[in-house]
């Protein structure tokens, strides 16, 4: 997985209009989950930006971190198909994230708040990542045409275990057949989607049909 680097800001003063003030200053407000689990009362010290939320009924919180970035940074993080391991610095330290949530205006369709995760080398995390077919199917070879359906597939691994790419090789895939969720095993993978989603298929063309039903 590639990586990105994202310098943050401590972001105290919450509330909708002062993130509605951020966005007019060309940041974006972030929040940064998955951090520390702690028992209640809590008597730490918690930083800039952090806040406890409860977990349930449960005496227990997790520290969550409120941050700003400037939005010319994170473009290149939001508008491609690659995903990264995202190397955020802020308070005086850096954490390794991952990108999980976003949420744009809708009507102007702008960028107004992001949603990342904490990761460590210990913890397996929930990723879509990008499919890319290889290979010349057997069944295009014998008329057919290669339709991909699920351009990207959830993956659950540690993050530096997942990869660009999860590559399908389409070799032996016949006409009229297809390739589910089930049908596939990469090494330190998990594959969360059902185990009977097509992720591509080879389609019977009008010409295959008329060649089938000429033999």
């Amino acid at each position: 997985m590639k990586t990105y680097q994202l310098n943050a800001e401590p972001r105290t003063d919450l509330g909708k209009k002062a993130a509605k003030s951020l966005r007019g200053e060309a940041k974006v407000p972030v929040v940064l989950n998955g951090g520390e689990i702690v028992a209640l009362p809590y008597t730490g010290k918690l930083n800039a930006g952090q806040k406890l939320v409860q977990l349930g009924t449960e005496n227990r919180a997790i520290i969550t971190t409120d941050l700003t970035v400037n939005a010319d940074d994170v473009r290149k993080l939001i508008y491609t198909p690659d995903i990264f391991a995202i190397e955020l610095a802020y308070n005086g330290t850096t954490s390794k994230a991952i990108l999980k949530g976003l949420q744009f205006h809708p009507v102007s369709d702008k960028l107004i708040h992001i949603d990342l995760l904490e990761v460590n080398e210990t913890k397996p995390v929930i990723v879509e990542v990008p499919v890319k077919l290889e290979g010349h199917a057997a069944g295009v070879k014998a008329g057919g045409k290669l339709t991909l359906s699920m351009k990207k597939i959830k993956v659950k691994a540690i993050y530096s275990a997942i990869p660009e790419r999860v590559v399908i090789n389409v070799d032996d895939l016949e006409l009229g057949k297809t390739l589910q969720i089930g049908d596939l095993h990469f090494e330190g993978l998990e594959l969360v989607n059902a185990k009977n989603a097509v992720v591509c298929a080879v389609q019977l063309t009008r010409a295959a049909r008329g060649a089938q039903a000429k033999a």
